[in-house]
């Protein structure tokens, strides 16, 4: 399917994991992609090379997402640099985890500031470029609504805050034909949490369908959501877990 053509996206933290195959899957439909990596310039410069050799255009763009000015300068380099800004995906993150009471404000501050800031400001820079059409589509997790285990609370905490910014920016901006969503993803198998981990037997057992995903998994409803069967849903969580929160 091709019915990305014509549009251009950017993916943050796109240079591996769930991001890479997000922009991989946009590019296959049609799209110009533009991803943001905070510091593998290598990692990101393979995915860039691997939409180009799909036929489309592609940059990289180091920007911290923790870092609000420079997750504003990313999204409007990309339109510029690819010409026009279609689609948003709000993919950049990170996976603190531990006890409660072991948790440093300064490991609050940074997740905050990529999980919710860092959309907020993305979403908020990439609008300035969208016309009818447009869609805005944010990484949660199945954890926001139920953690399966000791240690996610922060983590747990900065995704569920995604839920009510996308019923929120729903509402804001539907009348321009924008259309915004949340995907919230199970345990995928990535350098993040592998399918060979520590936890990943009991994640397996808390998933009925008794696997993990696959970051391609992922990204296919992405692209769903970015294409023309995305085009009535908004304000919408699509969870992508194999059931776990069922």
């Amino acid at each position: 399917m091709q019915d990305l053509v014509g549009k251009a996206a950017l993916v943050t933290g796109g240079s591996r994991g769930i991001g890479a195959a997000i922009a991989r899957t946009l590019a296959a439909r049609g799209a110009d992609v533009a991803i943001t990596y905070a510091a593998n310039a290598q990692k990101a410069a393979q995915v860039a090379g691997e939409i180009e050799a799909l036929g489309r255009k592609a940059t990289a763009i180091q920007a911290d997402s923790a870092d609000a000015e420079a997750v504003r300068g990313a999204v409007d380099l990309a339109a510029e640099r690819l010409g026009r800004l279609d689609i948003l995906v709000n993919n950049a993150g990170i996976f603190p985890n531990g006890p409660m009471e072991e948790v440093t404000v300064e490991e609050i501050d940074r997740t905050l500031g990529i999980h919710v800031r860092g959309v907020f400001v993305a979403s908020q820079a990439a609008l300035r470029h969208m016309s009818e059409g447009g869609r805005i589509i944010s990484i949660g997790s199945s954890l926001a609504q139920r953690p399966q285990f000791p240690g996610m609370t922060l983590y747990a905490a900065s995704k569920s805050a995604l839920i009510g910014f996308t019923k929120g920016l729903a509402l804001d901006v539907g009348g321009r034909g924008i259309t915004v969503n949340v995907v919230d993803p199970g345990s995928t198998d990535t350098d993040m949490n592998p399918a060979n981990g520590e936890m990943a037997d009991y994640q397996r057992s808390r998933t009925p369908l008794g696997r993990f995903g696959r970051p391609e998994d992922i990204a296919a409803t992405v692209a769903h959501l970015a294409g023309d069967g995305g085009r009535f849903i908004s304000g919408a969580m699509l969870a992508v877990d194999g059931g776990a929160n069922a």
